[in-house]
């Protein structure tokens, strides 16, 4: 019987950043999944503090060399690869001058207080879909963390979900604990417009606030379902679940629980 095939878009993975949980998580839970004989890629954002030469990144010339338009403006896509020691699980790293390198003025390694983080989720949801396809590889299962990676489910469920491409593909969503976007510019809306999200699907958000909360509830809206791997669940967040149907769980930051989300992605391939 063929592997199951998962592709996790991590917010942080140790050991390319400090080693907080989320990060040791994010290399934790792909780890032990792989171990239970799934195929495994992962994806994140190239910040600016990760030490490319220590880390045994290169670039994926076949993979790079798209532009992505936003705001009428052309933004090169460059991808690079490293291994996750000691498993050798390909994590594939997207890179924009304009949206990655550190800024003086960036208050965390995530950049949560830049004024351009709508235009740097949308390239990094964008640059990692568009990636995806290009390796030809549609999974079962998508697992989505963090806030940094809050509207790859849009783009999925929206732009790339269609016959042939990505057409069974299941997205589980994960709420991380830790700071969280400052603000989202409210442009957000007529650059997804323009990237070609209809214009009705986005209407139910506009009266959210432009913070971390639009960016969970447009991934939740979007998964299969809908994790909380944080102290307490956000009770707002919660009853949004519930109102649109979706299924949730409340796990601790202790441990990876892989058994809990191996239990999880089996339901939904069921």
């Amino acid at each position: 019987m063929a592997a199951h095939k998962i592709i996790f878009v991590s917010q942080e993975i140790s050991p390319y950043l400090s080693a907080t949980d989320n990060a040791r998580w994010g290399r934790s839970l792909p780890q032990s999944i792989q171990q239970r004989k799934y195929e495994v890629r992962t994806f994140m954002p190239d910040y600016g503090d990760i030490n490319e030469r220590r880390n045994q990144l290169h670039e994926v010339i076949r993979l790079s060399g798209m532009n992505i338009a936003i705001a009428d403006n052309d933004h090169p896509l460059v991808v690079k690869v490293a291994s996750m020691q000691p498993s050798r699980i390909q994590v594939y790293f997207m890179d924009n001058d304009d949206y990655f390198q550190k800024l003086d003025s960036d208050s965390d390694v995530f950049g949560t207080n830049r004024a351009d983080n709508d235009e740097r989720l949308i390239f990094f949801a964008r640059g990692t879909m568009e990636t995806a396809r290009k390796l030809r590889w549609d999974p079962e299962i998508m697992q989505v963390s963090g806030w940094v990676s809050a509207l790859v489910p849009l783009y999925l469920k929206h732009l790339f979900q269609t016959p042939g491409s990505f057409e069974q593909t299941r997205l589980v969503y994960t709420v991380l604990p830790g700071a969280e976007v400052e603000s989202v510019d409210a442009a957000i809306f007529d650059k997804l417009i323009a990237e070609g999200i209809d214009a009705k699907v986005l209407e139910p958000f506009r009266e959210i606030p432009l913070d971390h909360s639009l960016l969970h509830k447009m991934a939740i809206a979007n998964a299969d379902a809908v994790v909380f791997q944080t102290p307490e669940a956000d009770p707002a967040l919660v009853e949004y679940c519930e109102s649109l149907g979706k299924p949730w769980r409340h796990f601790d930051s202790e441990g990876d629980h892989a058994d809990e989300y191996d239990e999880l992605y089996k339901s939904l391939m069921a």
